[in-house]
């Protein structure tokens, strides 16, 4: 079984900061990918950044340049910094990993930045 919590959402001013966190636990599966979407309130959920074997990350067109997704591999953590944050950017975080077994999520944590 496959286990995601995720961790370091908050309030934070436009132009903040915040590391968001996912650790991932259980056994018997290995990991291909690790991902971040989020969810504002009212739209749909959506993709974020992505981290897959061998460390290639790629973004989201309005997060370049600001988030980094970055793992540890011997923690099982992936993790999200977001600088230079927006209002726009408030919204539930939620990490997810595709593995041998499937898909999993975690239970998002939320976001706000307030203007």
């Amino acid at each position: 079984q496959v286990q995601l919590v995720e961790s370091g959402g908050g309030l934070v001013q436009a132009g903040g900061s915040l590391r968001l966190s996912c650790v991932v636990s259980g056994s018997g599966f290995t990991i291909h990918g690790m991902y971040w979407y989020r969810q504002a309130p009212g739209k749909q959920r959506e993709w974020v950044a992505l981290i897959i074997s061998g460390g290639t990350t790629d973004y989201a067109e309005f997060v370049k340049g600001r988030f980094t997704i970055s793992s540890d591999n011997a923690k099982n953590t992936v993790y999200l910094q977001m600088n230079s944050l927006k209002p726009e950017d408030t919204a539930v975080y939620y990490c997810s990993i595709r593995t041998t077994i499937g898909v999993s999520w975690g239970q998002g944590t939320q976001v706000t930045v307030s203007s």
